[in-house]
């Protein structure tokens, strides 16, 4: 019913930078919240940072001041522009929304597959 495709990754040296978009589609009635997710080898899965539809922003300690999430809600699309990049910042990241496909039902947390960032000399 919902899609989300991921775009923007890649390698980057250190001090680089890296912008992220994540488009959603499909049977869409509102978005609340958009956000990404990191997961680096060996470790779990972290929140990185949020945005609700009136465009409060929520970040991870690790990334506030590197960081900066926006959203097009005319195109249902999240973005992430991550500057000042850290090789502790590789990850597959991926984006969720929580959606409500009508306007009576409930919200539903759907993901995209993820985009690889490497930073790495």
């Amino acid at each position: 019913q919902v899609q989300l495709v991921e775009s923007g990754g890649g390698l980057v040296q250190p001090g680089g930078s890296l912008r992220l978009s994540c488009a959603a589609s499909g049977t869409i009635n509102s978005i609340n919240v958009m956000g990404w997710y990191r997961q680096a080898p060996g470790k779990q899965r972290e929140p990185v940072a949020s945005i609700f539809s009136g465009g409060s922003t929520n970040y991870a300690d690790s990334v506030k001041g590197r960081f900066i999430i926006s959203r097009d809600n005319a195109k249902n699309t999240v973005y992430l522009q991550m500057n000042s990049l850290k090789p502790e910042d590789t990850a597959v990241y991926s984006c969720n929304a929580v959606v409500r496909t009508t306007s009576w039902g409930p919200y539903g947390v759907y993901w995209g597959q993820g985009t690889q960032v490497t930073v790495s000399s």
